[in-house]
């Protein structure tokens, strides 16, 4: 299926509002978008202390908008003021160790959140093509590898629990007032401009530490955990493949492909030139209350509707970040 040209009727480029701008996927898919043509709006909550780095490079070619997935009068004001084609709800409270430690703000902004927004849409202007953020931490305690699009959700965190909630929310809209709306269960996605809190980030970081006599050790916690990993700026295209077919569905994105923390610090250490057992050290209190033991998803069904495919590999991603991080280092 071609999918349709990237301009509406009238030959006016279309236009695009993304939550979450300033994160990861934000900014890769805000490139992305841009790349193709559209105008792109972001939103973004107003805080004490900018952080605009992840989209420095395009903060001129955005419009940023102040809104909150708490506060739903600001949400429809800024629908009515950008009026997109597209909104792709990206925002949430995503590190899941936070979650235990804040389930209640992880459920205003990840579920309820995305109720308020499609709400929003629903209201403002049904027509509205929109993409939710699922995730798939939702599977947790996994009833069958690979998960597919049918497979049952288990989750293990307040966050897995909170986007299960915004998935299902999200069909419910989709079948009670026939909005365009999709879901991509996207699995673990990583890039260099992923947050230092999380694994991938934490292992590449402290690797390059390490190698700039920064740092000693490295901590972890569950070194067997295994986790279908890939490259977040090929995960976008997929997001934006789904709002440009003819009708709305909801996918599995991932590479198919399960690897371990450990084989993630093998590979990183493997990098500098250094045997990662000499500086990883075991820390129990690490590990979370409720492990997701192995998570592997089977993106069949988008490379058979929507032509998508990733295309960086897992050794590959990993040297991209563990040379990011080694040339951060060295500048500064």
């Amino acid at each position: 299926m071609t999918p349709p040209t990237t301009r509406p009727p009238g030959g006016s480029p279309k236009r695009a509002l993304i939550t979450g701008i300033t994160g990861q996927d934000g900014s890769y898919l805000a490139e992305f978008l841009l790349g193709k043509g559209y105008t792109v709006f972001g939103m973004a909550r107003r805080t004490s202390q900018e952080n605009f780095g992840r989209i420095e490079r395009i903060r001129d070619q955005v419009e940023l908008k102040q809104a909150d997935l708490l506060d739903q009068l600001s949400l429809i004001r800024t629908l009515e003021e950008t009026r997109p084609h597209e909104v792709y709800n990206l925002a949430a409270q995503s590190f899941v160790p936070t979650s235990w430690s804040q389930p209640v703000l992880t459920g205003e902004f990840t579920a309820l959140g995305v109720t308020r927004m499609l709400e929003a849409v629903r209201l403002v202007d049904p027509r509205i093509r929109f993409y939710q953020a699922s995730s798939s931490e939702m599977f947790g305690k996994v009833r069958e590898t690979p998960q597919t699009e049918r497979t049952p959700f288990h989750p293990r965190s307040p966050y897995g629990v909170a986007k299960a909630y915004g998935h299902a929310i999200t069909v419910n809209y989709r079948e009670s007032y026939d909005l365009f709306a999709c879901a991509g269960i996207l699995f673990n996605h990583e890039s260099p401009r992923r947050g230092p809190e999380f694994v991938t980030r934490k292992v590449t970081d402290g690797v390059a530490r390490i190698k700039h006599g920064l740092a000693r050790e490295l901590r972890l916690g569950n070194l067997d955990a295994r986790r279908d990993w890939g490259f977040a700026g090929d995960y976008v295209e997929a997001m934006w493949l789904m709002l440009q077919q003819d009708e709305p569905d909801d996918y599995v994105v991932a590479t198919g492909e399960s690897h371990s923390v450990q084989d993630l610090v093998e590979l990183a250490f493997r990098c500098v030139g250094l045997a990662w057992e000499e500086y990883v050290v075991m820390d129990p209190a690490l590990k979370r209350p409720a492990e997701v033991d192995v998570l592997l998803g089977d993106a069949s069904k988008a490379r058979r509707k929507l032509g998508w495919t990733p295309r960086v590999r897992f050794p590959e991603l990993v040297r991209t970040m563990v040379e990011a991080d080694l040339t951060r280092y060295s500048k500064s």
